[in-house]
Protein backbone atom coordinates (compact mmCIF):
# COMPACT_ATOMS: atom_id res chain seq x y z
CA UNK A 1 0.00 0.00 0.00
CA UNK A 2 1.37 3.30 -1.01
CA UNK A 3 1.98 5.84 1.61
CA UNK A 4 -0.47 8.36 0.29
CA UNK A 5 -2.99 5.84 -0.48
CA UNK A 6 -2.85 4.92 2.94
CA UNK A 7 -2.82 8.15 4.23
CA UNK A 8 -6.27 8.96 2.40
CA UNK A 9 -7.69 5.72 3.45
CA UNK A 10 -6.70 6.81 7.33
CA UNK A 11 -8.13 9.95 6.58
CA UNK A 12 -11.33 8.60 5.58
CA UNK A 13 -11.20 6.65 9.21
CA UNK A 14 -10.78 9.52 10.79
CA UNK A 15 -13.50 11.29 9.06
CA UNK A 16 -16.26 8.25 10.33
CA UNK A 17 -15.05 8.23 13.71
CA UNK A 18 -15.18 11.70 14.59
CA UNK A 19 -18.57 12.09 12.47
CA UNK A 20 -19.68 9.15 15.10
CA UNK A 21 -18.36 11.79 17.65
CA UNK A 22 -15.85 8.71 18.84
CA UNK A 23 -12.66 9.24 20.11
CA UNK A 24 -9.61 6.84 19.66
CA UNK A 25 -10.62 5.72 23.17
CA UNK A 26 -13.97 5.84 22.70
CA UNK A 27 -13.81 3.48 19.55
CA UNK A 28 -11.64 0.91 22.36
CA UNK A 29 -13.74 1.64 24.79
CA UNK A 30 -17.29 0.69 22.45
CA UNK A 31 -15.38 -1.97 21.17
CA UNK A 32 -14.72 -3.35 24.49
CA UNK A 33 -11.28 -3.58 23.71
CA UNK A 34 -11.15 -5.09 20.58
CA UNK A 35 -10.20 -2.11 18.13
CA UNK A 36 -7.45 -0.42 20.54
CA UNK A 37 -6.73 2.95 20.06
CA UNK A 38 -3.20 3.08 19.02
CA UNK A 39 -4.14 0.43 16.45
CA UNK A 40 -6.74 2.21 15.05
CA UNK A 41 -4.78 6.08 15.85
CA UNK A 42 -2.18 4.06 13.73
CA UNK A 43 -4.67 2.98 10.72
CA UNK A 44 -5.95 6.50 10.51
CA UNK A 45 -2.00 8.18 10.43
CA UNK A 46 -1.24 5.54 7.47
CA UNK A 47 1.46 4.58 9.75
CA UNK A 48 0.11 0.90 9.86
CA UNK A 49 -0.78 -0.89 6.95
CA UNK A 50 -4.61 -2.37 7.60
CA UNK A 51 -5.66 -5.51 5.67
CA UNK A 52 -8.69 -6.03 3.93
CA UNK A 53 -10.40 -8.34 6.07
CA UNK A 54 -9.51 -5.35 9.21
CA UNK A 55 -10.90 -2.62 7.25
CA UNK A 56 -14.41 -5.01 6.64
CA UNK A 57 -14.90 -5.71 10.12
CA UNK A 58 -13.89 -1.49 10.59
CA UNK A 59 -16.60 -0.51 8.54
CA UNK A 60 -18.74 -3.26 9.96
CA UNK A 61 -18.46 -1.88 13.45
CA UNK A 62 -18.71 1.66 12.16
CA UNK A 63 -21.64 0.87 10.68
CA UNK A 64 -20.70 1.79 6.83
CA UNK A 65 -19.75 0.04 3.66
CA UNK A 66 -16.34 -0.98 3.16
CA UNK A 67 -16.46 1.27 -0.20
CA UNK A 68 -16.98 4.43 2.29
CA UNK A 69 -14.01 4.11 3.74
CA UNK A 70 -12.24 3.73 0.57
CA UNK A 71 -9.89 6.63 -1.21
CA UNK A 72 -10.82 7.44 -4.61
CA UNK A 73 -14.60 6.81 -3.83
CA UNK A 74 -17.68 8.80 -3.39
CA UNK A 75 -20.37 8.13 -1.79
CA UNK A 76 -23.18 6.17 -3.85
CA UNK A 77 -20.17 4.71 -5.29
CA UNK A 78 -19.60 7.47 -8.13
CA UNK A 79 -16.89 7.32 -10.25
CA UNK A 80 -17.06 11.16 -9.77
CA UNK A 81 -18.64 13.82 -8.06
CA UNK A 82 -21.94 15.38 -9.66
CA UNK A 83 -21.89 18.83 -11.51
CA UNK A 84 -22.27 21.61 -9.36
CA UNK A 85 -25.04 23.56 -9.44
CA UNK A 86 -24.92 27.53 -9.78
CA UNK A 87 -27.58 30.12 -8.41
CA UNK A 88 -27.39 33.31 -9.85
CA UNK A 89 -27.17 35.44 -6.86
CA UNK A 90 -27.81 38.84 -8.52
CA UNK A 91 -31.40 37.46 -10.07
CA UNK A 92 -32.26 35.42 -7.04
CA UNK A 93 -32.27 39.24 -5.18
CA UNK A 94 -35.05 40.04 -7.52
CA UNK A 95 -37.29 37.53 -6.36
CA UNK A 96 -39.92 38.12 -4.34
CA UNK A 97 -38.82 36.95 -0.66
CA UNK A 98 -42.37 35.20 0.17
CA UNK A 99 -41.39 32.77 -2.89
CA UNK A 100 -37.32 32.96 -2.62
CA UNK A 101 -37.14 33.48 1.32
CA UNK A 102 -35.72 30.01 2.41
CA UNK A 103 -33.37 30.02 -0.51
CA UNK A 104 -32.03 32.88 0.15
CA UNK A 105 -31.22 32.55 3.79
CA UNK A 106 -29.61 28.90 2.66
CA UNK A 107 -27.72 30.53 0.12
CA UNK A 108 -26.57 33.49 3.21
CA UNK A 109 -25.59 30.48 5.35
CA UNK A 110 -23.57 28.87 2.94
CA UNK A 111 -21.92 32.10 1.48
CA UNK A 112 -21.06 32.54 5.44
CA UNK A 113 -19.58 29.87 5.88
CA UNK A 114 -17.62 29.60 2.71
CA UNK A 115 -16.42 33.17 3.50
CA UNK A 116 -17.59 33.79 -0.20
CA UNK A 117 -19.20 37.19 -0.84
CA UNK A 118 -18.60 37.96 -4.41
CA UNK A 119 -22.54 38.35 -4.33
CA UNK A 120 -22.36 37.02 -8.11
CA UNK A 121 -23.28 33.41 -8.16
CA UNK A 122 -22.80 30.26 -5.31
CA UNK A 123 -22.20 27.06 -6.67
CA UNK A 124 -24.28 24.59 -4.35
CA UNK A 125 -24.09 21.00 -4.44
CA UNK A 126 -26.69 18.34 -5.17
CA UNK A 127 -27.29 17.62 -1.53
CA UNK A 128 -27.83 21.24 -1.06
CA UNK A 129 -30.37 21.27 -3.61
CA UNK A 130 -32.16 17.92 -2.16
CA UNK A 131 -32.24 19.67 1.52
CA UNK A 132 -33.56 22.72 -0.57
CA UNK A 133 -36.33 20.19 -1.70
CA UNK A 134 -37.39 19.27 1.53
CA UNK A 135 -37.60 22.35 3.08
CA UNK A 136 -39.92 23.55 -0.32
CA UNK A 137 -41.88 20.40 -0.11
CA UNK A 138 -40.88 19.20 -3.57
CA UNK A 139 -38.83 16.43 -5.45
CA UNK A 140 -34.99 17.92 -6.74
CA UNK A 141 -36.50 17.97 -9.96
CA UNK A 142 -39.54 20.15 -9.54
CA UNK A 143 -37.76 22.32 -7.36
CA UNK A 144 -35.14 23.07 -10.21
CA UNK A 145 -37.59 23.64 -12.55
CA UNK A 146 -39.31 26.26 -10.35
CA UNK A 147 -35.60 27.90 -9.69
CA UNK A 148 -35.09 27.68 -13.73
CA UNK A 149 -38.31 29.70 -13.58
CA UNK A 150 -37.31 32.47 -11.29
CA UNK A 151 -34.09 33.13 -13.35
CA UNK A 152 -32.04 31.20 -10.35
CA UNK A 153 -30.76 28.49 -12.26
CA UNK A 154 -29.63 27.99 -15.60
CA UNK A 155 -31.33 25.33 -17.79
CA UNK A 156 -28.29 22.98 -17.42
CA UNK A 157 -29.46 22.72 -14.58
CA UNK A 158 -31.94 19.84 -15.79
CA UNK A 159 -29.48 17.91 -16.91
CA UNK A 160 -26.93 17.50 -13.65
CA UNK A 161 -30.07 17.17 -12.17
CA UNK A 162 -31.42 14.08 -14.07
CA UNK A 163 -27.91 12.54 -14.26
CA UNK A 164 -28.01 12.62 -10.64
CA UNK A 165 -31.28 10.86 -10.22
CA UNK A 166 -30.46 8.42 -12.45
CA UNK A 167 -27.63 6.70 -10.35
Amino acid sequence: MSSEYAKQLGAKLRAIRTQQGLSLHGVEEKSQGRWKAVVVGSYERGDRAVTVQRLAELADFYGVPVQELLPGTTPGGAAEPPPKLVLDLERLATVPAEKAGPLQRYAATIQSQRGDYNGKVLSIRQDDLRTLAVIYDQSPSVLTEQLISWGVLDADARRAVATHEDV
